[in-house]
């Protein structure tokens, strides 16, 4: 599968381009944002919470607002919705800064806060008290929750609606203090309980939070309530196209009625954003809800928010995906408004693509089996060492060669041999003949077993004239012999010792979290974890150009990238540096075997 994409640049034609950069494109030639044509005056941002790692549907909205941005020469921010203390963290800001970067999104100037602006969104929630459109409400979040009414019930007017502008505003003060205990007064817009869209019902603004702050520490004793905040940030910082996902088209109304309301009267307006929404990435056998993904994490599914089975970006990157490839995906999926599932399997493809041009080749043996050359001494030194050079990369004249030693005993993977192989098995077997990559031609003789019946030793010839993998000579009646199977292997006297990481999808099910229809009311996704989303190998044999995994990291990351033949794509895991030994994930195997082995 190899891909195209599905996010036109500027080159293409105006029915070909995407709903926003059609909007974009009316907006600069009107000149709504500044003077017609200035294509400069586009500002997009991504305003991640800091509540947790960011995964793969955050990393299409940084693709897209970070390149609408870039495409139309204009500013890109990154700016963090930071109002919820209780559950946001230090390590969450620094991990998202470290995505933002890696995925190669360039924000403009420094990282921005929500809380850089808490200050303004006090003043301008005064100023909405003083206007008589809001008020502080004194009920227990229950009665809010209650009073509040449902899709096919209007809602209740609160006992404190009416409550006089100064006592509110005095209350509002005394709440910023830190005179209340948490969660006994709100302020609250007064706008409409009887509103069909519920978002408008005397929607809460601030809540008391006696919380210490990562950033402002014990300054605030309020907080803004993310929809109070989110319209005015972009404000602030003069974004003029907005990009959300569909979910929040519904809260669209309560941003311009906030943004309406301190305008209202106001000598200088502040500046009125404009949101555009879009249908959010849903991959296949994933999850994006960052409230599961932290239950996996605190239940102790995965070993972190950095495990190469999750779907962070911070995973991705561990396990060995590349931006180059997640950016590529970001741009199959689309640009829409209608709601969809996206082949998980398009990712996977995209990053086969990429490493397939860019990673070098290297030779390993997951399940080893020694192979003994019987002859080996009668063509010189039994003790004797022979190199032959192997290919980098064949898509890469560039990287050159690298020399590979070759000796009387080397491993094979178990699977490339059998003891009584089918006609149609090219690989080895008694009296079969099979090529060793860029070395010999080798016949297997003989084989021994341990007591269990496991092959233990496999014995072979291999004929001289064939070194260097090629053909040998024509015979005295002019015929050439022929072989079918070509099979890897690494010197038993060269070979590392590796641990190697093989990992598969974490969940079983297309949609892990949707429950079937006769679940027990106890159900939980969980019941969709791959018990073998991960396996490991302990003896796994490397040749010893992986002693140093030798060639320049990815500048972003310093992880090393190699397809191991045969066998699929590899990067070297962070643990290595840590225990002193050689440890392997495997990215991606060279073939979709997930939807072979579902006959897809």
């Amino acid at each position: 599968m190899h891909l195209r994409s599905a996010m036109p640049d500027e080159s293409t034609t105006a029915e070909s381009r995407n709903f926003i950069e059609q909007i974009i494109d009316a907006d600069i030639a009107s000149g709504k944002w500044g003077e017609p044509g200035d294509r400069s005056v586009v500002t997009t941002r991504f305003p991640p919470e800091p509540n947790g790692y960011l995964h793969i549907g955050h990393a299409k909205a940084i693709c897209l607002s970070s390149g609408l941005a870039e495409q139309f020469g204009g500013r890109f921010m990154l700016r963090f919705d930071d109002t919820n203390p209780a559950k946001e963290e230090q390590e969450y800001v620094d991990s998202i800064i470290e995505d933002v970067r890696w995925l190669g999104a360039n924000w403009e100037g420094d990282v921005r806060f929500a809380s850089d602006y808490f200050p303004r969104f006090y003043d301008w929630a005064k100023d909405l008290i003083e206007k008589g459109l809001a008020y502080v409400d004194e009920q227990s979040p229950e009665e809010i929750r209650k009073n509040r009414g449902n899709v096919n019930e209007p809602g209740v007017n609160s006992p404190f609606r009416d409550r006089p502008t100064e006592e509110s505003l005095d209350l509002f003060a005394r709440m910023k203090a830190g005179e209340f205990k948490d969660g006994s007064m709100v302020l609250r817009a007064k706008i409409d309980m009887t509103s069909p869209n519920m978002n408008l019902r005397d929607p809460v603004m601030y809540r008391v939070l006696n919380a210490h702050h990562h950033r402002t520490g014990d300054t605030w004793h309020i907080y803004p309530m993310y929809d109070w905040a989110h319209g005015l940030e972009d404000s602030i910082e003069g974004i003029t196209h907005s990009i959300c996902t569909l979910e929040f088209e519904n809260h669209r109304p309560l941003y311009d009625w906030f943004i309406d309301s301190i305008n209202k009267d106001r000598a200088e307006p502040i500046r009125h954003p404009q949101q555009i929404e879009f249908a959010r990435l849903e991959p296949t056998y994933i999850i994006t809800s960052k409230r599961s993904l932290k239950l996996l994490v605190d239940d102790g599914h995965v070993t972190g928010w950095d495990d190469p089975r999750m779907p962070t970006v911070s995973g991705m990157r561990r396990r060995g995906y590349t931006p180059e490839a997640i950016r590529a995906f970001a741009k199959v999926t689309g640009v829409t408004k209608y709601k969809g599932s996206h082949d998980i399997g398009l990712l996977e493809a995209a990053v086969r693509d990429h490493l397939n041009a860019e990673a070098p080749r290297r030779m390993a043996v997951l399940d080893p089996v020694k192979v003994v050359i019987t002859n080996w001494s009668e063509h010189g030194d039994e003790n004797r060492v022979e190199y032959f050079d192997a290919i980098n990369n064949p898509n890469d004249e560039a990287a050159g060669t690298r020399k590979v030693p070759f000796t009387k005993e080397i491993y094979i993977e178990r699977e490339d041999f059998m003891e009584d192989p089918p006609k149609k098995f090219f690989r080895l077997g008694p009296g079969r003949e099979v090529r060793l990559r860029y070395a010999y031609w080798v016949t297997c003789t003989g084989y021994e077993t341990d007591d269990a019946g496991n092959v233990t030793e496999i014995h072979c010839t291999y004929d001289p004239e064939t070194k260097g993998g090629n053909s040998p000579p024509p015979d005295a009646e002019g015929n050439v012999r022929k072989v079918k199977g070509t099979i890897h292997w690494v010197s038993v006297e060269h070979a590392l010792d590796a641990e190697v990481r093989l990992f598969d999808r974490l969940f079983t099910a297309e949609h892990p979290a949707k429950a079937p229809k006769d679940a027990p009311d106890n159900w939980s996704f969980m019941a969709n974890l791959n018990p073998e989303a991960m396996q490991v190998v302990t003896n796994a044999k490397l040749e010893p150009a992986l002693a140093t995994a030798e060639g320049e990291p990815d500048w972003r990351d310093s992880i090393r990238r190699y397809q191991f033949e045969r066998l699929g794509y590899f990067c070297v895991d962070q643990d290595t540096s840590e225990s002193g030994t050689l440890i392997f994930n495997r990215t991606a195997t060279l073939r979709d075997s997930w939807a072979k082995s579902k006959g897809k």
